[in-house]
């Protein structure tokens, strides 16, 4: 005879494992180039195609496209490379230069390589999921690829934590930071906090200075800081011209760079991003006529 509490107690078991996360894989892996970390179903999800700029295309950012393309070929050759922090204005290119340096040192022959064969996988993680790095680290490190982890926009607040332990990952740990991982990512802080919250630890820690160290020392994990900087005229008007060359946009010059800047204007501003908007804005008048 079943013991009916034997049975209810089998089906709660049942239940519970049916609920619980699935353990955490690399399965596919080398089946794509880049992927997004999905920590709650402990999961890379591939992605075949990564939208991006070319790196030649991205002006105004000459000395910080070499910095990162060089530290990023040492890294897919077996070198010695540092983890980059992008930080400065925004819209200048920070995101856009990590993805196309991705694509760039895994081209064959100036072409795409097979999906799964590139020199270097690209992983982008959410800021909201940092606590899961130590994780995504362990499956990472016994993997004969090497990772590009990439965190667009990092910041953190007042209220934070996980800056903590994403400290702990850049020093590597006990374990060391695997020799086939790096991480590159992008802010709009210098210092990845914001400024108030800095001066707040000033004003009322018992000792200021070790308190403030404690909030911008993340920061100095980095190897490379590449700053970007508010775009000037000049800059923006050589932004505008790559992308109308580059599209072939048929468009007097004097034209082009009047609408430009109108177009500027009513953005509030001028960057890479906005030069760029105003030409996918153009094409599409240009071809709708």
């Amino acid at each position: 005879m079943i013991d009916p509490q034997h049975s209810v107690l089998e089906r709660i078991a049942a239940a519970l494992e049916r609920l619980s996360p699935p353990p955490a894989t690399l399965d596919g892996v080398d089946r794509a180039d880049a992927f997004v970390w999905l920590p709650e179903r402990g999961r890379l999800l591939p992605i075949a195609h990564v939208a991006h700029v070319p790196v030649d295309l991205l002006q105004g950012v000459d000395l910080q496209r070499r910095i990162l393309l060089d530290n990023t070929r040492h890294f897919a050759h077996g070198l010695p490379a540092n983890n980059a922090m992008l930080w400065g204005a925004r819209g200048m290119g920070k995101s856009s230069l990590v993805k196309g340096a991705h694509a760039l040192v895994n081209q064959v022959d100036g072409k795409p390589p097979v999906p799964g064969q590139g020199r270097v996988v690209l992983i982008e993680i959410q800021r909201e999921d940092l606590a899961t790095l130590p994780l995504l680290l362990s499956l990472l490190r016994e993997n004969p690829r090497r990772f590009i982890l990439f965190c667009d926009d990092l910041s953190f607040e007042k209220e934070d934590r996980d800056y903590k332990a994403l400290k702990s990952v850049l020093d590597g740990g006990i374990a060391g930071r695997p020799e086939n991982v790096i991480f590159y990512a992008t802010s709009n802080r210098r210092h990845l906090m914001p400024r108030d919250m800095i001066e707040n630890e000033r004003a009322t820690a018992i000792n200021p200075s070790e308190a403030t160290e404690e909030k911008v020392s993340l920061s100095d994990r980095f190897g490379l800081w590449l700053g970007f900087h508010a775009c000037e005229q000049d800059t923006f008007a050589k932004m505008v011209r790559t992308y109308a060359r580059e599209r072939n946009l048929p468009l007097d010059d004097n034209e082009l760079m009047a609408r430009a800047n109108e177009w500027s204007i009513t953005r509030g501003g001028r960057s890479g991003r906005v030069a760029f908007q105003f030409i996918e804005d153009l094409s599409a008048e240009l071809c709708a006529r």
